[in-house]
């Protein structure tokens, strides 16, 4: 077990930092969350680039005037999403979450129409527009990172290599029926740009679906590692919904996902353009019941994670201790958050199994443990310790035989929505 806590890293390169709200402009922004200097988590290293990554400060600060949950540091966009190894395709839990989201929408909204179209923000490998297109959409995608876009272009997906935002909107001259945003929404450094970009590209009665990490449930689970540099904000219904009414749009409809642990999916219009459903206004009344949007309820969380960090550091060491050896499973960005904030190497984790061609050969950034595919495993370890634990029930069903074998699948967080 290494016996750093957090990381010194190098000097982190300043970016920005902040001094007003990204969202209502206000300068009332207290600190809530402190998870030390940290590397951008998606940073995964060649063996020989090992101590090249650069570390920034991980902080989420609370707004006191719109309560929004919010980094207060940015890493440019270029260098968070020019190009990246994530790929949304990898796993079946959501290749289906992504059919099932296209198939609801389309049911509900367009099922009749005989001529329609969507676009997705952040499309990724074009496996959301890829559910879209076999309902008969014209679809477009619009991905920042090189690589993947090429990887949705070559599988028959239409895609433009270019960050969205009010620019970009107005250079495709077109409407659309359905916009997506699954997991980008809450990335935005251009956060203004983007949501008037997607105002001017929505149809008159179309539906802007947005797709975004719940931070009740972030704070519910102890899900801490979902905080890292790509998400700059936090959102829950109701700071989500504040952000839309200053561009124009409001929330018709919404409702709480298992996904990721717990994902907030709203279906958002022009305001004034469609009937406000019953689960609005019973989701923002639990919130405010729960004084979730406080900066209380965040620096609370704040010790529960900090108190996890020294059980799960000391249960690890008992277990290496006692001859046991640990493989990480899964090598997502949200682990990196975890193993940094822990400070747990490759002296307690000997690798990590990855499905992810893409991420073969690679170390992780900060605690430097090498990543290995899940068929390249001859010999399993004795433990398990599932860093993709967002994907549990399709972890644990595709390895039953090891399981019977008595390998012991751990989770670092287990959620009380999945």
């Amino acid at each position: 077990m290494s016996t750093s806590v957090s990381p010194a890293g190098p000097t982190p390169r300043r970016h920005s930092s902040l001094t007003a709200c990204r969202v209502c402009g206000g300068s009332r922004l207290e600190l809530a969350i402190d998870l030390g200097e940290q590397p951008w988590a998606n940073d995964f290293l060649p063996p020989e680039k090992v101590g090249a990554e650069l570390f920034y400060p991980l902080r989420v600060l609370c707004c006191a005037d719109c309560e929004t949950a919010q980094l207060d540091y940015t890493v440019r966009k270029e260098v968070l999403f020019g190009d990246h190894t994530y790929l949304s395709g990898v796993t079946r839990t959501l290749r289906e979450h992504f059919a099932r989201t296209a198939a609801e929408v389309d049911r509900a909204y367009f099922a009749n129409r005989a001529r329609k179209a969507a676009l997705d923000i952040g499309s990724n490998d074009g496996t959301q527009l890829a559910a879209f297109k076999a309902l008969g959409y014209d679809v477009l995608g619009v991905e920042s990172s090189r690589s993947t876009a090429k990887i949705a272009n070559e599988r028959g997906v239409p895609t433009l290599n270019a960050f969205f935002n009010e620019a970009v909107a107005r250079d495709l001259q077109r409407r659309f029926d359905v916009i997506n945003a699954a997991g980008v929404f809450f990335h935005l450094e251009e956060l203004h740009s983007v949501t008037s970009g997607i105002r001017e590209s929505l149809a008159e009665d179309g539906v802007f679906v947005v797709q975004a990490l719940y931070m009740r449930d972030i704070v519910r689970n102890l899900a801490f590692d979902q905080i890292y540099h790509e998400h700059l904000l936090y959102y829950t219904a109701t700071t989500l919904s504040r952000l839309l009414t200053r561009h124009g749009l409001e929330i018709f409809d919404v409702s709480v996902s298992p996904i990721h642990g717990g994902s907030l999916i709203a279906h958002v219009g022009h305001a004034g353009r469609r009937v406000i459903g019953p689960r609005v206004a019973a989701l923002l009344a639990e919130e405010a019941r729960d004084r979730i949007n406080t900066l209380a309820a965040y620096r609370e969380f704040a010790t529960a994670i900090a108190a996890r960090r020294e059980e799960e550091r000391a249960r690890l060491s008992r277990e290496v201790a006692s001859g046991k050896r640990i493989f990480g499973f899964g090598a997502p960005v949200k682990g990196n958050t975890l193993l940094n904030y822990f400070g747990i190497g490759p002296e307690t984790i000997e690798c990590l199994v990855e499905k992810n061609p893409l991420r073969r050969g690679l170390v992780s950034p900060g605690m430097h443990i090498p990543v290995v595919l899940e068929s390249d495993v001859t010999t399993p370890p004795d433990i398990y310790y599932v860093l993709a634990w967002n994907f549990r029930t399709e972890i644990l069903a595709n390895n039953r035989e090891l399981i019977a074998r008595g390998v012991d699948f751990q989770f670092p967080v287990e959620p009380v929505v999945a």
